[in-house]
């Protein structure tokens, strides 16, 4: 088949051919994007946070009175982690200051020396005793874990916050990263916290641990910059991070809120969270947004494969005499078909074209405004190949009816 008489065709009524090629190039540069973008926040949602198991893992949020001295926050403390040990189904327990994607917690700026003013990042700091890195399953990968003996004190309400600051911390590696560019292991450098000419402390660096997500969980590796302190501080509010065995964790939750009130002989304020709880809430705009560009994307082809379908049908009903002519005169069905598929790839050819073209311009537009990675050529590739096979199966449908329409009913004249 001579494609030249298809594109004179296509010349002489061009307005309505024209008009799909657009919406087709509109519809690729939409949903390589989109899709694109689809990938970004699922793949956030479920990057993960350092914690093993995360289904295995929940907490307490236990508040204390507000004016409970420092001595006896600290007793409650060590005798409700105890009690917790005790129950059945619990394989180890650890008080902690703050959990990571909980959106609720403490930081602090850090720097890498006396010379930098500014500070270089503002990581979350976690205070805990040895045992955290072992309850979350947090991997060291470099150095070692907190001991007891770098254990520091302060009484919040009688000593100043760099008092008795801890000299050793744990940290992320994206954190040293962040801290020391270029170099490859962290242990045994030394950072400052506090920023200009304040009071600060400096800390030393004895292990690194893989991954450590910030209460935040902020997009991109700032999301990783955390410090483990080793801190015991008053404060009224602290975490009981709990560890349970597999499938056992609300149970055992439930378990452990009854001994702690039955121990108490008084009313406590206790909250059960759970880590898969406070991902589900840190990450659930992510996903309603995955879902939602998934729905756009599938009005838009339904809506283009309409316009497909519209312009096939309406092509076929100004050429029914023509068709029943070439009927006539011997044309086979699969010619009649087989013109109408390619006048539609044609059609559809032109707008995928301008529609990548269109898809780079707006992922650029997109990469200068709101900071999104570079578009990957396989969108672009799957989304013209989608777009190429929805053509040709909304067209299938006008182009076999007109292909088994009977010449003499064809030629009728209104």
């Amino acid at each position: 088949m001579e494609i030249r008489p298809i594109l004179s065709a296509l010349l002489r009524t061009r307005t309505a051919p024209l008009l799909v090629a657009i919406q087709v190039a509109l519809s690729l540069a939409v949903l390589a994007n989109a899709l694109f973008i689809v990938h970004l926040r699922l793949e956030t949602a479920e990057r993960p946070s350092g914690i093993a198991d995360e289904a295995s893992l929940g907490y307490f949020n236990r508040t204390f009175p507000d004016d409970a001295p420092h001595q006896q926050q600290m007793a409650e403390r060590e005798r409700e982690v105890a009690i917790l040990r005790g129950v059945p189904g619990v394989v180890s327990v650890v008080w902690a200051s703050q959990m990571p994607m909980s959106r609720s917690g403490s930081s602090s700026s850090v720097r890498a020396n006396e010379r930098q003013e500014q500070e270089v990042a503002t990581p979350a700091i976690y205070l805990a005793p040895p045992g955290f890195v072992r309850t979350l399953g947090l991997k060291i990968v470099e150095g070692r874990d907190i001991t007891e003996a770098e254990m520091s004190e302060t009484d919040a309400n009688n000593e100043g916050y760099f008092d008795k600051f801890p000299r050793t911390v744990l940290i992320t590696r994206a954190m040293g990263e962040k801290l020391f560019p270029g170099e490859t292991t962290f242990v045994g450098k030394t950072f400052l916290f506090g920023t200009g000419n304040a009071k600060g402390a400096r800390v030393s660096v004895v292990g690194v641990v893989e991954r450590l997500q910030t209460t935040q969980a902020q997009t991109g590796a700032e999301g990783e910059y955390s410090v483990i302190l080793p801190w015991r501080m008053s404060n009224n509010r602290v975490r009981y991070v709990v560890r349970t065995e597999p499938g056992q964790r609300d149970r055992v939750m439930l378990a452990g809120e009854q001994a702690l009130r039955q121990a108490a002989g008084q009313p406590v304020r206790l909250q059960i969270r759970s880590v898969a709880e406070d991902r589900y809430n840190r990450y659930r705009n992510e996903k309603a947004m995955a879902s939602m560009l998934i729905a756009v994307a599938a009005l838009l082809l339904l809506v283009t494969a309409s316009g497909i379908v519209g312009l096939a049908s309406l092509r076929v009903t100004q050429r029914r005499k023509q068709i029943g002519v070439r009927r006539a005169l011997g044309a086979r069905r699969v010619d009649i078909l087989r013109y109408f598929l390619v006048e539609n790839v044609l059609i559809t050819s032109t707008g995928i074209v301008a529609g990548l073209f269109l898809g780079l311009a707006l992922n650029q537009l997109l990469e200068t405004r709101l900071g999104l990675p570079r578009l990957p050529a396989p969108y672009l590739a799957w989304g013209a190949v989608t777009l190429w096979v929805l053509g040709l199966l909304a067209v299938w449908g006008p182009a076999a009816r007109a292909a088994a329409t009977p010449p003499a009913i064809a030629t009728r004249t209104a």
